[in-house]
This record gives structure tokens, C-alpha cells and sequence, in this order.
């Protein structure tokens, strides 16, 4: 099977892109080149995609084979989805769309989601696009027979972030706060309930999906079944750094007030409880579980931390915004 992967460099992306290979898929890439990742066996195409005309010559060039499966990695709107239509139209079996399952409903009706949760998102802008986008690449699938699938990921994390709420995902900021005995802060009293999930696992389910016809049409999550609340994620990351931490619980309200992007991101996602019914991609894809529990996997994380010295980013913005947030609220140490 002849895949193609619409960025792919992305620390999901690379996950779900060595366990193709490892199957056997014949994967290319299609990025600028501009991330210095490379996956053995997967197959290299240098174009901008937001530059069409170039992708469609990269695309149509001598020794470029014809793709059963697109997927774009980094569609974020619906001008986006019209040019994945226009590129690949009639021209795949299967065109994947990586949403978010911050896309369901908020706030949530119910604490269990499954993929017929509404999609309903008032805050985020982000959460807004993905929305649009689906409900376009859906009509293109009614309208036409546009053979989509729609995959949303909910926290993901793996060697190269951390799967936090505040503190910089993708940077060692929160482990040098928690090292050094700064503060960090928990939105809420922390007990609220999410899940974390391994890229490796997520991995599992989304190959499954790669070619799968029955998939055509349908949306899914892939996600852990191990639920944690805020609190247990952030000791959890503190006792694989080696260090206690110092919590300071702050109302997702006041955040907001203080650092309006930050809260609006909380209040259109993690704010909120959620478990989610991993029965659908269960079901299309037999056999699929998440086995990384997040007592190991953020070992893992923090042991490619570890492993070099110029992986260790602080990023002084995230810093900075944390010492305001807890300036303002009167618990900065």
C-alpha cells in the first residue's frame, strides 16, 4: 500500500510513520524538509502544500506513484481542505483529516464521549476550525463520494513534549520549574479527569485505519483508557523528574482574566472531565490497545530529555507567563 503523509515530521506523525514501515507500507513524506527528523524507510517529497502549484508538481513528477491513502497532518482550515480537494480529487482511496477531540462538545453533556458526542466548541478558535473542516470534508463525502476519514487525537504525547495543561508542552520548562522548586500551576482544584495518550499507542490504532474501506465516512478517537485527573498527571511528571511538586491550584476563571489565551485554550478543552469510549476504533481496528501506561511513557519522555543536553529548552515566554499568572493571584514563591 502507497502512502502519503502531508507533513509528518510531527512527534505523532513519526510515531504513526515507524510503525507503517515497520508493517510495510511504502510511505512518503510531503513537508519543506525544514525539521532535521528522519524515519528509515520512509520516502521523501520537498514541497510547500500551502504553495498547491508546487505540490502538484512535486506530486506529478517521474517516480511519484499514484496514493491509495493521503493523509494531511496539518490542515487547520477549511481553505486548507479546498486545497486537499482540489490536489486529490479522484486520485485516492482513502483522504484522512487529523482533527482534535477538542472538537466535541464544551462543555460537555456527559462525561463519556464517543464519536456521536456533538461537536460544539464557543471558546477556542482552534477547536472552531477543525470543526469547519470536518463538516466540509463531510459534504465533499456526501456531495461527491470524497472517501474521508476523520481522526481525532485527543492529549497525545511522546518522546519530544509533555502532555500538560500550563507550562509549555514542548520544552523543558515545567520539569526545570519542578526541578528548581518553583511553582507550577494546576487550573482548578485538579481533580478533574482527563487522559493522556502514548503516540506509540495512538500509532496502534491509527495504522489500522490506513486502507481500512469500512473506515470511509466515519470519524474516530484513539485514545488511553486510563483516566487520571490533573493532579495525578502533574505528580506523576514530578516523580519521574526526581522532585516534589509545588502545586498551586488556580480557577480556570481567573486564568483566563489574567492570561486570556491560556484560559481560553483551558476552557475549550482541558477544563473539563472527560473519559472517552474507545468502542468504535476498538471495533475497526480488532485488536487495538493502548499498553503504555503514563507512569512509563513519561519516563520515556524525560529520558530523551535526559539523554541531551540541548534538548532541555527553556522557553523563557512560558516562564514568564506562569510568574505573571502566579504574580496576580499572590502564590509566586
Amino acid at each position: 500500500m502507497k502512502v502519503l503523509f502531508i507533513g509528518g515530521s510531527g512527534f505523532i506523525s513519526t510515531a504513526v510513520s515507524r510503525l507503517a514501515v515497520g508493517k510495510g507500507i511504502e510511505l512518503f513524506w510531503l513537508n519543506r524538509g525544514k525539521r532535521n527528523i528522519d524515519v528509515p524507510g520512509v520516502q521523501h517529497l520537498i514541497a510547500d502544500v500551502h504553495q498547491p502549484d508546487e505540490a502538484r508538481r512535486i506530486l506529478e513528477g517521474p517516480g511519484v506513484p499514484e496514493f491509495e491513502v493521503v493523509v494531511d497532518w496539518i490542515a487547520y482550515t477549511t481553505d486548507d481542505i479546498e486545497r486537499d480537494l482540489a490536489l486529490f480529487r479522484g486520485r485516492v482511496k482513502q483522504f484522512i483529516f487529523i482533527s482534535s477531540a477538542s472538537a466535541y462538545q464544551k462543555p460537555p453533556s456527559h462525561p463519556i464521549i464517543t464519536e456521536s458526542t456533538p461537536l460544539y466548541n464557543p471558546v477556542w478558535p482552534y477547536s472552531q476550525n477543525k470543526i469547519a473542516c470536518e463538516n466540509r470534508l463531510l459534504q465533499a463525502y456526501r456531495d461527491e463520494g470524497f472517501p474521508t476519514t476523520i481522526v481525532r487525537p485527543s492529549l497525545t504525547y511522546g518522546d519530544r513534549n509533555l502532555p500538560i495543561a500550563i507550562g509549555g508542552w514542548d520544552s523543558y520548562t515545567l520539569i526545570d520549574r519542578i526541578k528548581t522548586g518553583r511553582p507550577i500551576i494546576v487550573h482548578g482544584d485538579g481533580s478533574s479527569l482527563w487522559v493522556v495518550t502514548h503516540s506509540d499507542d495512538f500509532a496502534k490504532g491509527f495504522v489500522g485505519l490506513l486502507g481500512n474501506e469500512q473506515a470511509i465516512g466515519n470519524a474516530f478517537h484513539i485514545t488511553s483508557d486510563e483516566v487520571l485527573t490533573w493532579n495525578q498527571i502533574y505528580e506523576i511528571i514530578a516523580d519521574a523528574a526526581g522532585a516534589p511538586p509545588k502545586l498551586v491550584h488556580i480557577a480556570t476563571d481567573f486564568i483566563e482574566r489574567v492570561a486570556p489565551n491560556t484560559g481560553r485554550g483551558l476552557r475549550g478543552d482541558k477544563a473539563w472531565s472527560v473519559i472517552f469510549d474507545n468502542s468504535k476504533i476498538k471495533a475497526f481496528v480488532p485488536g487495538f490497545q493502548a499498553t503504555i501506561p503514563f507512569r512509563e511513557g513519561i519516563r520515556r519522555t524525560l529520558a530523551w530529555f535526559d539523554a541531551d543536553e540541548s534538548r532541555r529548552r527553556i522557553d523563557a515566554g512560558v516562564n514568564a507567563e506562569m510568574d505573571h499568572i502566579l504574580d496576580v493571584y499572590g502564590a509566586r514563591a
